[in-house]
């Protein structure tokens, strides 16, 4: 007995010995390699999301914001423990079982599978309750874009994962998004986080972003410009509203347009920015930028007439032509009988140097450097051994091409006295950085042959505003086909300023292929001009200067 006493004794003091010398070589020898192997499995580097900033109207109305939502995730080798309900969680999320099922089997090896993304919080809760292991939630955020299509082209929109595709989230993308931060943190052999360990480096919020256009007059010009496509059968249109004084964007609206909070409905075609993307020739809208040019030369006087008579003449071997006989016409009455002929006779004895020199100045087939994606430069084929007639046809709109930025600017450019300002469609907090495109005489020359005067034979007395004075011009061009322009698909144009007297703001209006009704500028872009600008005027509180005198 006492020697099996002895024995027990002597195994136990080994064991004892044999576990004391685990625990040194555990917790001394091999402490660094276990403690790894444990962080390993436990400790873990995640992300801490920036915040993407706002994007405001220059009065601090927001155009985008994002909204705290949820997603739906499984880890599947949880999951797989428990494949009876499938069948509760596809229904509540609106999911086919069979897809569902598929999905789950396809990725059983994996810890993370999103199952839907960016739902309203109550389903989420909904999801939750069913209490099926292996299924949890995560905060995301959604853009939200208050103005929906009314914006849309100038706001742009993102993807699911919050990064821009359009727009000002696409051109300021990374001022938006800010930068992600880091943090070690402690998980479960679940996956969950149990503790947060050590901030690594911390998040920074994107900036919020005011753009320079007011959502009164983008929405005014947005409900206008869908009114009139609709009812003249368009196959699209555009608008711009100019600040003449710092050259900011106060509107940019198109048609067609898409919802940007629904992202099924972002047609390639609907979300292209036609206003900066699309050119086309602008017509007789053209022919005060060429009246610039022409007096801006010095050799041509602002009492000058011209005899457009017989209402044709040819150039090198191809006729152009007016509406009608003219007769002899003084400068003004060239732009509001809107005669070719007159032009052509102007325009023909001059320099091609010293007019391109203006036409390049005015910001003629030049990106404006808005900074919106795919903003196009427009075209101007134009050398000192231009053939007469295609050099006749630039003063007249044909040959080259802009965009309807382009002509806002250009217009806005007569309106201030002759000086450019850059466009800008951020709201500016200082004088913006402008430069003289025309002198001031040339410039307030040209205003004042637009000025529309009651009962005159002008062609764009529908742009006529009850207590304003309102200087502009109609535009109708044809189109170019296959085989040629075309005579059935016109664009119908008209851009104009006002209040004449003190230009404040200057609108274009496009209307691309009207087929119900008339096709005329003046009977389709004017009408909708003065309905814009006479809303937008209103809207600042500019006061009037054609009041009747009492």
């Amino acid at each position: 007995m006492n020697k099996r006493h002895y024995f027990i004794l002597l195994l136990l003091a080994i064991g004892v010995c044999a576990i004391a010398m685990r625990l040194v070589d555990l917790h001394i020898f091999n402490h660094e390699f276990l403690s790894a192997q444990g962080d390993l499995r436990t400790v873990r580097t995640v992300n801490l999301p920036a915040h993407r900033g706002m994007i405001l109207d220059r009065n601090g109305e927001p155009l985008a914001i994002s909204t705290p939502v949820d997603s739906i995730w499984v880890n599947p080798k949880q999951y797989f423990q428990n494949p009876e309900d499938i069948t509760p969680l596809a229904e509540v999320l609106d999911l086919d079982v069979r897809d569902l099922a598929a999905r789950l089997h396809k990725n059983r090896d994996r810890e993370f599978l999103y199952l839907k993304r960016q739902i309203s919080p109550e389903l989420a809760q909904n999801t939750l309750d069913l209490e099926i292991k292996g299924v949890y939630t995560e905060r995301e955020y959604r853009r939200f874009y208050p103005l929906g299509e009314a914006s849309a082209h100038l706001v742009g929109v993102t993807n699911i994962d919050g990064e821009g595709q359009e727009g000002i989230e696409l051109a300021l993308n990374t001022l938006l998004t800010g930068q992600a931060g880091k943090k070690r943190v402690l998980k479960d052999r679940l996956g969950q986080v149990i503790e947060d360990l050590e901030l690594i480096t911390p998040n920074q919020d994107g900036r919020d972003i005011y753009l320079s256009i007011d959502r009164r007059i983008q929405y005014l010009a947005y409900r206008e410009l869908k009114a009139a496509v609709l009812r003249h059968q368009a196959q699209a249109g555009s608008i711009i509203v100019l600040d003449v004084d710092t050259g900011e964007v106060l509107a940019l609206v198109n048609q067609p347009s898409f919802n940007p909070n629904n992202r099924s409905d972002r047609a390639q075609e609907a979300m292209r920015n036609r206003a900066v993307t699309d050119l086309f020739e602008p017509g007789s809208t053209m022919k005060p930028l060429a009246m610039a040019a022409i007096l801006e030369t010095g050799q041509v006087d602002f009492a000058t007439e011209v005899d457009t008579s017989p209402g044709y003449m040819t150039v090198h071997g191809k006729v152009v032509r007016d509406f009608r006989n003219y007769g002899r016409l003084s400068l003004p009455m060239v732009l509001r009988h809107s005669s070719n002929v007159g032009m052509t006779k102007l325009l023909l004895p001059l320099p091609v140097e010293d007019i391109l020199d203006t036409w390049q100045r005015l910001g003629l087939a030049q990106t404006t450097y808005s900074g919106l994606p795919g903003e196009q430069s427009g075209r101007m084929v134009i050398s000192p051994t231009i053939d007469p007639f295609s050099y006749a046809t630039l003063a007249f709109g044909y040959g080259l091409s802009v965009t309807a930025l382009q002509l806002a600017q250009a217009y806005a450019t007569v309106a201030h006295h002759g000086i450019n300002n850059p466009i800008s469609v951020l709201r500016l907090e200082g004088a913006p950085a402008a430069r003289e495109a025309l002198s001031s005489k040339v410039a307030d020359a040209v205003r004042n042959m637009l000025i529309l005067q009651e009962n005159d034979a002008g062609t764009g007395q529908d742009a006529r505003i009850p207590g304003y004075f309102v200087a502009g011009k109609t535009g109708t061009t044809r189109k170019l086909g296959e085989s040629g322009y075309v005579d059935d698909r016109h664009l119908a144009l008209f851009a104009g300023f006002a209040p004449a007297t003190n230009p404040r703001i200057v609108v274009v209006v496009l209307i691309d292929e009207p087929t119900q009704g008339a096709y005329y500028g003046g009977e389709v872009a004017a009408p909708i001009f003065a309905d814009v600008m006479g809303g937008v005027l209103r809207l600042l509180n500019i006061a009037p200067d054609n009041l009747p005198k009492s």
